[in-house]
């Protein structure tokens, strides 16, 4: 199986052991406590799941700032964003001490993880404005990755974690939320060589289900993973709940048995183009699959990245060795009506047209599922355009 990034074996940061673990959970309570970010959160519950190896815990400032620059931390370690527990004010925590660290998503505040504190470190305007640049490629408010990350603080503590639970992820989405460790072990209890990863924060139509297809095919891969993002995302998204369920139609009935598992990880999106996908690559290869999907506006928002900007970084940014998964690069995909099948575009036959392809803009989408209209049956497939328009009608 392919190997870890950044090392031999996978090292999760969850305390699996439940003594250890009931023990520690008794000295936290005991324990100064902070409750932390939900990007701090989620974060944590990316360590300890192993998606983020080898990471031993959140990075300080010097870390931060050198993968802003050149994408590799202080000890060369090849990652594109930071990982980080920043607060408003750090006065009450101390280095060399031990802090728990509040989860602000589950009810009661209930301690995720334990912190040993290496340093606090207030990062100065400039510094906020050069990591604001460089992982989201825009300091504009208006891009939701750039006011989460600039509204939480500017204190950054690091140091290693122990975490105790997955959040509210394990609990809401037991069908679905998955650690790095459990997929690896899918992965070869399916006797899977060659995986195909497909990340996506959406309901999947037939342009990507197809896509999927397409990629299994080409890549000789023995199966494919469907990972959905289950943390936050921006309003008007749809709840991770109901794209869960629409992809589980789908899979069940337009795809062979035990050919692609359904998964879903805690975090929460970041929107940052061209830096996330690298990110993405990087726990795609921390679970265990050996090619990941890169398409159009991969990991984007609004109109901040190009196109094809997140396939190209992978090309101008990352060293050659850096990573052992390989992406596969997809075109936008639609269904053609000379062919009467989904295609990628750039693969289209001389003599199409626009008119030749079934598109449907995000806006139109929710104005037909929310009016109670059928979507074309070649855009999406009859049995999650119900789920979708059952959402929509109940929200209306």
């Amino acid at each position: 199986m392919i190997k870890p990034h950044g090392s031999e074996v996978l090292n999760p940061l969850y305390v699996a052991d439940d003594e250890l673990r009931t023990k520690l959970q008794g000295e936290a309570e005991n324990l100064p406590s902070i409750v932390i970010s939900s990007a701090a959160a989620a974060n944590a519950v990316m360590l300890g799941s192993g998606y983020f190896n080898p990471l031993t815990g959140f990075m300080g400032l010097q870390d931060a700032l050198s993968i802003a620059e050149n994408l590799h931390t202080t000890d060369d370690l090849f990652w594109p964003v930071p990982i980080l527990n920043v607060v408003e004010d750090g006065s009450a925590i101390q280095p060399g001490t031990r802090i728990a660290l509040k989860d602000p998503n589950v009810e009661g505040n209930p301690i995720i993880a334990v912190q040993t504190v290496e340093k606090v470190e207030l990062a100065t305007p400039e510094q906020m404005e050069l990591m604001t640049t460089k992982i989201f490629g825009t300091t504009d408010e208006a891009h939701p990755g750039v006011t989460a990350f600039n509204s939480v603080g500017n204190v950054l503590i690091s140091g290693p974690i122990e975490v105790l639970n997955f959040s509210y992820f394990a609990t809401d989405f037991p069908a679905t939320f998955r650690t790095a460790v459990d997929i690896r072990a899918s992965i070869a209890n399916n006797g899977w060589s060659k995986v195909v990863a497909f990340q996506t924060r959406n309901p999947m139509h037939r342009a990507h289900e197809e896509l999927v297809r397409i990629a299994m095919e080409r890549e000789g891969a023995d199966g494919a993973v469907i990972h959905m993002l289950l943390g936050k995302l921006k309003a008007g998204d749809i709840p991770a709940d109901v794209r869960d369920a629409s992809i589980r139609k789908m899979v069940e009935l337009y795809f062979p048995n035990k050919t692609v598992e359904i998964t879903g990880y805690g975090f929460d999106m970041l929107y940052a183009g061209p830096r996330e996908a690298v990110l993405h690559a990087i726990f795609r290869q921390n679970m265990g699959a050996t090619h990941l999907i890169v398409g159009r506006d991969h990991a984007g928002v609004g109109d901040y990245y190009g196109s094809f900007d997140a396939q190209a970084i992978f090309h101008n940014e990352v060293p050659d060795d850096a990573l052992e998964i390989k992406i596969f690069e997809a075109d936008h995909t639609a269904f053609s009506t000379k062919l009467g099948k989904v295609i990628m575009m750039r693969e289209a036959p001389e003599g199409h047209e626009p008119k030749d392809f079934v598109f449907l803009s995000g806006t139109k989408v929710r104005e037909m599922l929310t009016a109670g209209e059928a979507l074309p049956e070649e855009f999406a497939r009859p049995e999650v355009a119900k789920i979708l328009m059952d959402h929509y009608q109940s929200a209306d």
